[in-house]
């Protein structure tokens, strides 16, 4: 193997006199080298919007909500189905919510659309979310105003928006809570007090999400004493919905469950489909550059046919001459696919450490494109370019092979 190694490595470079065969060489390995940076920066960045995606959500959302079946999203006597909860296996914390959408009208009667979530902002009911956390790191507190009345923080965006600074009185709209009069449907209308703005990181949430104390949206939903339904949080999100089995057996009918990744499987099939899709169409690229391994060793068989007769001549057996060009083209493609990850590795390092790609926030959630590399697909990537590399080479080195050694010398 070391003699087939050496006249490799002798056969990769050129002749003295010419540069050709060393030139194709070199665009050989550095078609590699680009489908493999190809390929590591694009699966990067879906790894990473998915990884966001879901660090985003889920730091934001309940792992699992306890609902109840009926066209109301109401849930009356709810004290005794969240204790019931508190004790399932498996869950970290449970509290009660209410969620409405409202409109938000600031004192220039400038209106926006808006989802108001009420939180128990007690101590058990902190741990389910980080929003009280968010809210806490922003030093809003809702339950204490200047004004007496309910307090109420916006996500940054839409707080800006509506040119809001703490202390502004809001009139908050509900149709949830409407009435029937003589001029039509009366909404309910209530004063809140604008506390400050909280930044979670995720467009949707900063942009329309806006959250009070349980008993001020209690009281704008005409709920009651009732509320929406109550979130959980799981000791693993990824269980959810094996939680979610356990807290219906638990609780029995009326109540049902459903789970973060129901609610947005749709975004995540959309990204690892297409992840899939562009995965493939990059690995055309690597395919490409193994046809470039193909061209390259045919060359070489042809302009070293003499030599390969020699060789032959000499006591080389066939199986010796088909390793000799098996092991070249095996070194394009190990030397391709270092290069390639290499520079596939400080691309995605860059593009995060300095995050150089924006993106629309509306549409991903996040206004940055995130990156994050996966060993295993780093790994898939690496095998699937030697092995395609090493396919590269059977037919040229089965041609050098089969060569018959008086016909070699005597090639011209």
């Amino acid at each position: 193997m070391k003699l087939e190694w050496r006249v490799a490595r002798r056969y990769l470079a050129s002749r003295r006199g010419t540069r050709f065969l060393s030139l194709i060489t070199l665009i050989a390995i550095g078609g590699v080298s680009v489908g493999v940076t190809a390929l590591i920066v694009v699966t990067a960045v879906m790894n990473g919007l998915q990884t966001e995606l879901r660090k985003g959500i889920l730091g934001v959302n309940p792992h699992v909500f306890v609902l109840t079946y009926g066209e109301g999203m109401r849930m009356d006597g709810w004290e005794a189905p969240l204790a019931r909860v508190r004790t399932v296996d498996g869950v970290v914390a449970a509290a009660p919510f209410v969620h409405t959408e409202v409109g938000l009208q600031n004192r220039g009667k400038y209106a926006e659309a808006a989802v108001l979530r009420g939180l128990d902002v007690s101590a058990a009911g902190s741990a389910v979310t980080d929003i009280p956390g968010i809210l806490r790191t922003a030093n809003i507190d809702l339950e204490r105003t200047r004004s007496g009345l309910p307090g109420l923080a916006a996500g940054q965006m839409l707080g800006s928006r509506l040119g809001l600074i703490p202390g502004d009185t809001v009139t908050l709209i509900s149709f949830t809570n409407a009435r029937v009069g003589a001029m039509g449907i009366i909404p309910k209308m209530e004063m809140y007090e604008y506390v400050g703005g909280f930044r979670t990181g995720m467009w949707e949430y900063d942009n329309k999400f806006a959250y009070t104390t349980l008993a001020a949206a209690q009281d704008l939903a005409g709920l009651g004493a009732g509320v929406s339904g109550l979130e959980v949080r799981a000791v693993d999100p990824y269980q959810a919905e094996e939680l979610g089995g356990r807290i219906e057996q638990a609780l029995g009918i009326p109540y049902r469950t459903d789970n973060w990744m129901n609610m947005n499987a749709s975004l995540f099939s959309a990204l690892k489909l297409e992840k899939l899709a562009l995965t493939l169409i990059l690995l055309l690229i690597v395919i490409v550059a193994a046809f470039n391994i193909v061209s390259t060793l045919v060359m070489v068989v042809t302009d070293k046919t003499r030599e390969i007769g020699v060789l032959k001549s000499m006591g080389m057996t066939s199986r010796r001459i088909l390793r000799l060009f098996m092991v070249q083209g095996l070194v394009i493609g190990i030397v391709g696919a270092v290069i390639g990850g290499s520079l596939g590795g400080l691309v995605t390092y860059v593009v995060d450490r300095f995050r150089l790609i924006r993106i629309p926030g509306e549409i991903y959630f996040v206004s940055h494109l995130p990156v994050k590399i996966d060993p295993l697909d780093l790994v898939g990537i690496l095998i699937a370019t030697v092995v395609i590399s090493f396919l590269a080479t059977v037919y040229p080195a089965w041609q050098a092979a089969r060569m018959d050694p008086v016909e070699a010398i005597r090639h011209e």
